[in-house]
């Protein structure tokens, strides 16, 4: 099985991303549009694909976090924080195109679950960083790209993981998130392919 993005080679686009530098204000909202993704080779008895990315760097405290003056240690501790979470995809076509599932930044988030294909989307994990922001909070269905803190000391990385099934639908309802597609796919996953990004808002970060 094959899984591959024509939308970067190894560092992420300002155009996939949630967030971009900016030299006054650290940063600004970029242009928020799904990467490309393709994908071959699935094996015999695949009857639907999930699709997941999810950034594995995430600071696991948030006293640092974009904080003038500081800096997020690169010794901290990381966690998760999904970006996309996408289900019951059918295996044709191959590909999602670029801002097929997500253009712009969209405040309060897109809608879900329902999305284009027949498919489902889960919330991804803006959902609880906008929660008791008045202008943002909501529920953020689908993709919404890469916003690492502007002064983290290490460079995150999106990992794109697409997952073949032998289930048509994937056992989940409602309101659905990363890890419980994990949970849910547990027994029903024939292969799984993956691809990873990299991405820094901090101008002192090479990558």
């Amino acid at each position: 099985m094959k899984f591959w993005t024509d939308s970067f080679t190894r560092i992420i686009h300002g155009d996939n991303a949630f967030c971009i530098p900016h030299a006054q204000n650290h940063v600004c909202l970029g242009g928020n549009r799904n990467p490309h993704c393709a994908w071959s080779d699935l094996p015999a008895g695949t009857k639907s694909l999930a699709l997941i990315c999810h950034d594995p760097d995430v600071p696991s405290r948030g006293d640092d976090v974009n904080q003038e003056g500081r800096t997020v240690p690169a010794a901290l501790p990381r966690v998760d924080f999904f970006h996309w979470v996408l289900v019951d995809l059918p295996p044709e076509p191959a590909h999602i195109e670029a801002g097929e599932f997500s253009q712009d930044v969209m405040p309060r988030g897109k809608n879900g679950p329902g999305t284009a294909r027949g498919a489902r989307q889960g919330v991804n994990d803006y959902t609880g960083w906008f929660a008791g922001d008045k202008d943002m909070a909501g529920d953020y269905y689908g993709y919404d790209g890469p916003c690492p803190p502007w002064n983290d000391e290490i460079p995150h990385r999106y990992v794109f993981t697409l997952y073949a099934l032998d289930v048509a639908r994937c056992p989940v309802d409602g309101r659905f998130t990363g890890p419980q597609v994990r949970e849910a796919i547990r027994g029903h996953v024939l292969a799984q392919a993956e691809f990873t990004g990299v991405y820094t808002l901090n101008p002192e970060v090479k990558l």
